[in-house]
This record gives C-alpha cells, structure tokens and sequence, in this order.
C-alpha cells in the first residue's frame, strides 16, 4: 500500500461544505483505504490575493494505484465540482493537490512529487501536523517541524 498526503481546499460557493463533500468522494474511491481528514482550515490566499479566503484541510489515505491514476480521479472530482482553471492561484471550487506519494520523486509534464511548493505552505503543513505529524516531506523535515517554521499566520481553525 501507498501512502498518500492530498491538500484540498476552496474559496467558492460554500467552501466548507465543497471540502467536506470532496473528502467523502475521495474517501469512497474503491482505489482510496484508510482515509483521514485534518480539521479544516478558513486561511488567507497566498499569490493572488484579491479573492475570498480558502478553506483547506489535507487528508492521508493509502491506495494500491499508481500516483497518475490517484491524479486523474482527483483531476475528475475537481471536474465533478465545476472546477475551471482560468489561472494560476485563481479562486476555485474545489482544488485537490498531491503532496506527497510514497516518499517516491516523480517529475513529469503532469506531475512533481513531492508537491514542490508544500513545504513552504503553512495551510498545508499546519493541518498535516495535525494528523501525522511525523511524516517527512522530501528533505525539508517533518509535518510538525515544516509546522512550527512556517506558523499558522492567516489561518484559523474550524470546528
């Protein structure tokens, strides 16, 4: 079994609930075991700035698929809830992104893991050390350590 780390968030048509209904169709994918969401995330956006907050939340599953499929069944759930990509870090409503598969290195035209940019997102690596906190991205340290160094400025947690 693989382990995967997925990043999810929104900042359109009731993101809480786009999230949460996102994670149940990742969690019922027969390729998708042992799912486990984080506590979600109301954060500030980061590049594109003039767009309403996200809500993010990331999840760690295991799957016996390769990392490209796990990609196009996350690719069609986004599709599934109108996702349209007009451009980079535009508001979406719905944004499902690998992080990290298997601590394997891939690199290719539709996928780098792990996720290049993950370790310097504290709406990611805040949620993730809530849920394993030992797990290592790449070289850059652990989901707690990567936690702590970035801080949770711009994020507030959700009940």
């Amino acid at each position: 079994m693989n382990t995967i780390i997925i990043a999810l968030g929104s900042n359109l048509d009731n993101p809480a609930e786009q999230v949460r209904r996102a994670a149940k169709c990742i969690a019922d994918l027969p390729e998708v075991k042992h799912f486990q969401l984080s506590p979600l995330y109301r954060t500030t956006p980061v590049g594109y700035t003039d767009q309403p907050d996200f809500i993010n939340a990331v999840a760690v599953a295991h799957t016996d698929t390769s990392a490209e499929k796990l990609l196009i069944l996350l690719q069609k759930i986004e599709q599934q809830f109108g996702r349209v990509r007009t451009f980079r870090n535009a508001p979406r409503t719905l944004d499902l992104d690998i992080i990290d598969f298997n601590h394997i290195n891939i690199q290719t035209d539709n996928l780098e893991l792990p996720h290049p940019r993950a370790h310097l997102r504290g709406f990611v690596m805040v949620p993730l050390a809530q849920i394993a906190p030992d797990y290592a991205i790449g070289e850059h340290g652990t989901a707690a350590q990567l936690a702590v160094k970035l801080g949770n400025d711009g994020m507030e947690r959700l009940n």
